[in-house]
């Protein structure tokens, strides 16, 4: 039984025959591959400036120290995310705090943002979580009012929109990862986005040893830099990324206009103003469905349908993290339990989809 796998990067002779030119150039550090491509994305998202670096970890890291995040500082990241988004804060030495999510979304819930807020809060991330923009209007406004940094968390929202304006520029700047999973990819990669030059340069230097120059070192920084042959996939990448996440969009609409039949399980919702580019396709298991969230998963499994629970637990109770927050995210803790992802991505057939849609029809 071949399984239909829950994702897959989708390369082809483009970006091999990009990978070889690379390598005849004799060229793969950074150099001008890396700058082209820091220039297209920029221009597709509509930034100023872009800074590539070689994980979407490391784009977090250097956006945090650029806009001077340290010690003593908190922001305010959803309970509901991935890892990085709140180590990355403690990497600068601040304080991650952790607003819950609303339930039908899944992303930071405003009105929850602002009751976390703090003296000691210097900046908000709100994270685009399996592919969809947060609620940004009323997140902006409340870090307008506090003047409070607002850092966008994209890494899972390549090509998602929000009242027409992409993903990464709705903040103040903006990390994206090209992960091999992601809507696309250049392997392993990120890319700082802003339109504050002062930022970017700074940025530029926290990813190259704080190099103004060859061995010249006017701060402290890291070897975060992306390679060319990153950059010659990500150039390639970037002219099929509209195509990619319409196909997405395509399969999304497919899955959702059936799994809405099936009472007791939640399709993804796309919220009011926004382009969901579905990096993943999330169903909630309601109360009084016949199986748990982990049977469905095993069963799908079974079946030859790659499927995953979604993160296993709020992420204030990571064990890395031994600071407990003092609110509890009743939502997050209560969704995270009853969700699931099934494959989406552009290589999924139609045939694909059959054979998911009979399984979960089947479930009981």
């Amino acid at each position: 039984m071949a399984l239909i796998p829950i994702a897959r990067p989708n390369l082809g002779e483009e970006e091999k025959r990009a990978v070889l030119e690379v390598l005849d150039s004799g060229q793969l550090a950074q150099g001008a591959k890396v700058a082209e491509f820091e220039k297209r994305f920029a221009e597709y998202v509509g930034r100023g400036y872009g800074v590539a670096v070689n994980s979407g970890t490391s784009a977090l890291h250097i956006a945090l120290l650029a806009h001077g995040i340290g010690r003593g500082d908190e922001v305010v990241v959803p309970s509901l995310t991935f890892f990085a988004s709140a180590s990355t804060v403690l990497l600068c030495g601040g304080t991650p705090t952790f607003a819950d999510v609303d339930r039908v979304l899944y992303n930071m819930d405003p009105a929850r943002f602002k009751a976390e807020v703090t003296k000691k809060t210097r900046a908000v991330m709100p994270v685009h979580l399996y592919g969809q923009t947060a609620e940004m209007d009323p997140i902006n406004e409340v870090a307008e009012a506090r003047d409070l940094l607002v850092l966008e968390d994209a890494c899972q929202a390549h090509g998602a929109e929000y009242h027409g304006k992409k993903s990464g520029n709705l903040g103040d700047t903006a990390c994206f990862s090209f992960y091999p999973t992601k809507n696309m990819t250049t392997g392993e990669g990120g890319m700082v986005l802003t339109d504050d030059p002062k930022i970017a340069e700074t940025c530029r230097l926290l990813r190259d040893h704080g190099q103004r120059a060859k061995y010249d070192h006017i701060l402290v920084g890291y070897n975060y830099r992306m390679t060319e042959v990153a950059a010659a996939i990500g150039l390639v990448q970037l002219r099929k990324l509209d195509a990619y996440v319409q196909k997405r969009r395509e399969n999304a609409a497919r899955l959702t206009k059936s799994i809405s039949e099936i009472e007791g399980l939640t399709p993804p919702v796309e919220g009011n103003w926004m382009l969901h580019s579905y990096y993943q396709y999330i169903i909630r298991v309601e109360d009084g469905f016949p199986l748990s969230r982990d049977e469905i998963v095993q069963r799908l499994g079974s079946e030859g349908i790659g499927a995953r629970a979604s993160y296993p637990s709020v992420l204030y109770r990571q064990k890395a993290f031994r600071k407990r927050p003092k609110h509890r995210s009743k939502v997050a803790e209560d969704v995270i339990p009853r969700l699931f992802e099934i494959p989406v991505h552009p290589l999924v057939r139609s045939e694909d989809l059959d054979a998911i849609l009979r399984v979960l029809g089947s479930l009981r």
